[in-house]
């Protein structure tokens, strides 16, 4: 397990094809920050990889930056941990606008619930792949 700091954030690498993003509290994530994210997971994960997003600090985006923020197609799927209610109405928002993109996202309320989410489809593509 990697811990890195990014300005932005943490990234913790928890297996070569999952992480845990921590972003700052009061951050206003923009289309500089989403690049550096991006380039960060392609550079740091094997592909197809899973996200845990944990949103235990408050944080937003700028428009531009929501509409690009997972947007790539190495993501396999995302667990996003929402302990508040405005958390949740956030990342539904998120949702909504990249409806078109059929992100594989699911919302929970604690991390053992995320991961064990995300380890779940991790052994089916596994087995989908014998």
């Amino acid at each position: 397990m990697q811990e890195y700091k990014l300005s932005f954030g943490t990234i913790v690498v928890l297996k070569d094809d999952l992480a845990e993003v921590i972003i700052n509290e009061g951050v206003v994530m923009n289309e500089i920050m989403v690049d550096l994210y991006h380039d960060f997971l392609l550079s740091y994960l094997k592909a197809p990889f899973s996200l845990i997003i944990n949103k235990k600090n408050s944080y937003t985006y700028t428009f531009e930056a929501q509409k690009i923020i997972a947007n790539l197609k190495e993501i396999h799927a995302m667990a996003v941990i929402v302990g508040t209610d405005a958390a949740v109405m956030s990342t539904k928002t998120l949702i909504q606008i990249n409806e078109s993109n059929n992100w594989n996202i699911k919302l929970f309320r604690t991390r053992p619930e995320a991961l064990e989410w995300i380890e779940s489809l991790h052994e089916y593509s596994l087995q989908e792949q014998h």
